[in-house]
């Protein structure tokens, strides 16, 4: 069975593996996310590493190095997902670093570093609506703060994380070694349609689009659907319906810019009785830190006029905010390097998806490589990857892997 063929079985076994029946969700701390856990350290372990799970959550598996006191280059993704998901958005990039260390065990190759493959805990902040919980620890810049945020069933994250059998007063205990941590390399579907349009199974990325969460409340008044004359409401859905509209046509008219509401709450929720307080939430995501500020800025001034002209107030809260990342120079090289053994045209492509290698750009070099997905779908069920662009993933990363080494020989 080749390599790609284990990769296929295990994300379909893991695509199993869900907090929902009939759709696959897998969420922070969840049950779910500890079978999932359970079951890649077996995998794991069957590639010959060590396995053993941080404060928060996440999933280590580590290949040694020749040398005890050797650095370490970093490898994974994450292992929640979204609801209603695909399967291979974040398991791909485990399973195919995975795959790589089983190429070493193989090979009988132990590298001048040793290799930590991370299945992170969270990426996606479903459930508490903050995002990269899982990297944001081995980072070091986790907002402990957050660990009083709660959940859809009133459960908070410091509570959530020991139900999984994590510590959250250990957090800042679980953050890398900065003086030896190597660098970081993703393998993520491109969650987008371009390689598909090229007939190409790969890319570089080039950097990471910046993004900001916001969560936005209009405050109206309750009253009688009946009785209440149109011009004298104070509808908080109907203020939160235009600025919705403003968004996305803020969003069409500013290149580069993508603008989301994907979340709408309305209060107190009867069909008789006029909205009193809506909230939603924001996704803002743009290449250049300063034009999403602008951007970001703009329309909480937009969302406070409507409020103005129709008797509403408007609180606006930032949830989150991550910068741009531009991919290390020296790895993605490295990266195009390996590429182009297996593909004759490697193009560099921007990613407007966040990843965890975002985050961990804050301490160490990273690289990502895009791998195509039919029609470019993604947090959709209908996600899905050919297995001979699976092959080629993998392909890849093991000569990069030893085009990292043989540098990292001469440097020493």
């Amino acid at each position: 069975m080749s390599a790609a063929e284990i990769v296929m079985q295990r994300i379909d076994a893991l695509g199993k593996i869900s907090e929902e029946p009939g759709r696959l969700t897998r969420t922070f701390c969840s049950p779910a996310m500890r079978a999932a856990n359970e079951l890649v350290a077996k995998w794991m372990r069957q590639a010959g590493m060590i396995t053993r799970e941080d404060a928060i959550g996440n999933l280590i598996g580590r290949w040694p190095a020749q040398h005890p006191d050797a650095k370490i280059f970093l490898l994974g993704s994450h292992l929640d997902s979204v609801r209603d998901a695909g399967k291979f958005d974040g398991p791909l990039g485990v399973f195919v670093a995975i795959a790589c260390v089983e190429h070493l065990r193989r090979k009988k190759i132990q590298p001048p570093f040793a290799i930590d493959v991370i299945g992170f805990a969270d990426e996606e902040g479903v459930r508490y609506q903050t995002a990269y919980l899982g990297s944001k620890v081995l980072a070091g810049v986790f907002d402990e703060k957050d660990l009083q945020r709660r959940d859809a069933d009133g459960i908070s994250m410091a509570d959530a994380i020991r139900q999984f059998g994590g510590n959250p007063d250990a957090l800042k205990s679980s953050r890398l070694n900065l003086k030896k941590t190597l660098g970081y390399a993703e393998v993520h579907i491109e969650q987008g349609p371009v390689l598909e349009k090229k007939n190409l199974p790969i890319a570089i990325v080039s950097a990471i689009a910046g993004q900001t969460r916001a969560k936005i409340i209009f405050e109206g008044r309750a009253a009688h659907a009946g009785t209440t004359p149109m011009n004298l409401r104070r509808d908080a859905l109907c203020a939160a319906a235009q600025f919705i509209l403003a968004v996305e046509n803020f969003a069409k008219t500013n290149r580069g810019l993508v603008a989301t509401v994907g979340q709408i709450e309305a209060s107190p929720g009867a069909s008789n009785v006029i909205p009193a307080r809506t909230i939603l939430s924001l996704d803002l995501r743009h290449q250049s830190d300063s034009e999403r500020n602008i951007s970001s800025n703009a329309l909480k001034n937009c969302a406070q006029k409507i409020g103005r002209s129709r008797g509403v107030s408007v609180k606006w809260q930032i949830v989150q905010e991550t910068a741009a990342v531009p991919s290390s120079v020296e790895l993605s090289h490295l990266l195009a390097t390996a590429a182009r053994r297996h593909q004759r045209q490697v193009p560099k492509l921007p990613s407007g998806a966040g990843h965890d290698a975002a985050v961990m750009a804050s301490i160490a070099p990273v690289a990502m490589l895009f791998v195509r997905c039919k029609n470019g779908i993604s947090h959709h069920p209908d996600e899905s990857v050919k297995k001979e662009d699976v092959q080629v993933a993998i392909n890849v990363m093991n000569d990069f892997l030893f085009g990292l080494a043989a540098l990292h020989k001469k440097s020493d």
